[in-house]
């Protein structure tokens, strides 16, 4: 693949694994498939489109999409086709970043996904002087469709022209921008070549456990780089790609796919763990004895047998009694899950490998094209708590100070405009500086400790690391999210947003009045159970990590409320500042 350019994946489907569900989509209650032909055509079609719109190669073409979609993947092939640079942006951030990134891209198109994102790009898009239009996936009464471009490209054929253009274009070719503030701070252009995104694609091929008869459900945004480097590895595989409907469908576009793989952040992971258990809990009698039994010796599981054979012969009744429906729940065919962009808790990764749905944690940034390091299937090659092993062809060091650095064909061109940045970022010897901290255990497995900017220090001088403590406590079912605080503070406190579901149900077995949220918080029973919680969990930490003190928040933080980033970071910066009162009141004498 060292030779390849994005746009030549669908092509090497086509001569080795021509398929007539290459991408699916459900469209008015039915899957819309298309084949390999259809999708290459219909993106050449396209790309004649873009060209006689005088779209050359180094223009900027913008998309947002509320939904993964087939209409990106033709938009997408087209533009790498015609030396264009497809600039994918995430539906939720605010005007002021959209502006930002429209002028400092100099965007020369946007496509959008339905009606409430041209209702609102339109009205930025008019600030912008180097936007020509604003176009539309969905049909909207007034506003240019994509398939403007398409009827042209098919009424006026360049196949030459085209040719000629894909000719000119180099693996070593910038192919796209994705705009990342992390959980602070500016937009950053981040520059991925056609080699860097390729590159990654082949490195990760060998641990899909997954051949081309398989399929793959696709539900984490496209402009999330981990999804659209694997759906160009899928396509590579020749591995059916079927778009979730929403977040809120996919446990019913499971059941109808059945997919063998599908990947998800841990928040995702996190929240079908707790529908189960809610199930578990309406449960009676033997049911729900076996149901927590089950649960139970999930939390003990360890791979490759080293629980003994008793241990593995009563996981083999859990598996038929219990977890079977887990299976079931996910389609029934699921490979392998892998999870990334935040770490995830051991005791539910093992709890998902004991029901026989393993969950493989790997690591990576936007910057690396993303995967730098994974677990894998293969006995001996993964590890609960670490990140994995590292890919082929990455290399990391450990800085003096913890952090991790990396070497890899993956690691960026720079960022777009910031020589500043991108010297910050990438050192003179050619190592990325990723900003985390980490360690290798037993020399092969990478282990994330924390983020280098994260690090609290408190009054007293002494470090703490908040994401294991955070892993720690989101263990207690009734803690949804939390976030550690302390910089600079005596103590280490935290903010907590409970589990209202499984709240509301101890409430109930408990004989505890239940009630808005805001109020039930304030309950005496219910800051009783939180503080044994608390002690229960601090006890896994050193004296200066544990939690003195915590405020309890009524309300879910979302992507929307703007305390979490489009991949479901925590942004601590706004957390503090929204929540600045919960934290004076843990810090107040």
């Amino acid at each position: 693949m060292d030779s390849l350019r994005i746009f030549d994946i669908p092509y090497l489907q086509k001569e080795k694994y021509p398929k007539e569900d290459c991408i699916a989509s459900k469209v008015n209650g039915s899957w819309l498939k298309i084949s390999t032909e259809k999708f290459i055509s219909t993106a050449e079609n396209l790309a004649y489109g873009f060209i006689d719109a005088g779209i050359i190669k180094g223009d900027k073409i913008a998309t947002i999409c509320s939904n993964n979609r087939i209409e990106w993947n033709f938009v997408d092939l087209a533009i790498l086709m015609t030396g264009a640079i497809h600039v994918p942006i995430y539906p939720t951030i605010s005007d002021d970043d959209y502006k930002f990134i429209f002028t400092d891209a100099e965007i020369k198109y946007v496509f959008v996904s339905d009606e409430k994102l041209y209702g609102r790009i339109k009205v930025i898009a008019k600030e912008i002087s180097t936007i020509k239009n604003v176009h539309t996936f969905d049909e909207i009464n007034g506003a240019p469709h994509w398939k403007e471009f398409l009827s042209i490209g098919e009424k006026k054929p360049v196949p030459e022209k085209l040719e000629e253009v894909k000719r000119s274009i180099s693996p070593a070719d910038l192919a796209t921008m994705i705009y990342t503030s992390g959980t602070t701070g500016t937009p950053k252009g981040v520059m991925l070549s056609h080699n860097n995104i390729v590159s990654n694609a082949e490195a990760s091929k060998v641990f899909v456990p997954v051949n081309e008869y398989g399929k793959a459900l696709s539900f984490l945004p496209l402009c999330h780089v981990y999804e659209r480097m694997l759906n160009y590895l899928y396509q590579y595989l020749g591995i059916s790609i079927y778009y979730a409907e929403s977040i809120d469908a996919i446990g019913d576009n499971l059941k109808e796919v059945k997919p063998d793989v599908f990947v998800a952040v841990p928040r995702v992971l996190e929240k079908v763990y707790d529908k189960v258990l809610a199930v578990g809990n309406t449960l009676t009698g033997i049911k729900k004895i076996l149901f927590f039994w089950a649960v139970d010796l999930g939390v003990r599981f360890e791979m490759n047998h080293a629980n003994g054979w008793w241990y593995d012969f009563q996981l083999s009744i859990a598996r038929k009694l219990v977890f079977k429906k887990w299976q079931e729940g996910v389609g029934g065919n699921i490979k392998v899950i892998a999870s990334g962009s935040a770490p995830l808790q051991p005791r539910l990764q093992r709890i998902f490998w004991a029901a026989g749905i393993p969950v493989l944690e790997g690591y990576g940034l936007t910057e690396t094209s993303p995967v730098i390091s994974v677990n894998r299937l293969t006995p001996g090659d993964a590890k609960f708590g670490t990140v994995g092993p590292l890919i082929p062809g990455v290399e990391i060091k450990i800085a003096d100070d913890g952090e991790i650095l990396c070497k890899s064909p993956g690691v960026m061109m720079g960022y777009y405009k910031r020589p500043d940045l991108t010297m910050e970022a990438i050192d003179r010897d050619g190592w990325f500086h990723t900003g985390d901290i980490g360690v290798f255990l037993d020399n092969k497995f990478l282990m994330i400790t924390d983020r280098k900017k994260e690090l609290l220090k408190t009054s007293g001088g002494k470090y703490v690391a908040p994401q294991p403590i955070e892993n720690k406590f989101k263990e207690s079912p009734y803690i949804s999210q939390i976030m550690v605080v302390g910089d600079g503070r005596k103590f280490t406190g935290a903010l907590i947003v409970p589990n209202f579901h499984n709240l509301e149900a101890w409430c109930k077995d408990n004989n505890v009045e239940i009630s808005a949220h805001n109020m039930l918080i304030q309950n005496d029973k219910v800051l009783r159970l939180f503080d044994a919680e608390r002690d229960r969990l601090n006890t896994n930490f050193g004296h200066v990590e544990q939690v003195k003190r915590y405020e309890l928040l009524p309300d879910e933080w979302t992507t929307i409320g703007g305390e979490l980033t489009p991949t479901l970071k925590l942004k601590r910066k706004f957390i503090l500042e929204k929540y600045k009162w919960a934290v004076e009141k843990i810090y107040a004498e």
